[in-house]
């Protein structure tokens, strides 16, 4: 059974999905590989999500991403 809503709505939830319930390791590889995909308008991915989740959630996940690549950072872990 999922503890997270089905669109996640907070940066909790939505690494709870990914990594728990998706079970998707959230490595700097992992990051970098879906921000070039979201960040880029023309990629079929992309605008597929854009259209199932608008703009607005796309930008959200973007920023998600870009949260879960700082926190990576190895001058975040010192």
């Amino acid at each position: 059974m999922k503890n997270t809503p089905m669109i996640p709505d907070s940066y909790a939830s939505w690494y709870h999905c990914i990594t728990v319930e998706c079970e998707i390791q959230m490595t700097s590889a992992y990051v970098q590989e879906r921000l070039a995909i979201l960040r880029n308008p023309k990629e079929y991915q992309t605008e597929r999500f854009t259209e199932l989740y608008g703009i607005h959630h796309l930008q959200r996940v973007i920023g998600w991403f870009e949260r879960a690549e700082q926190e990576q950072s190895p001058s975040r872990k010192l």
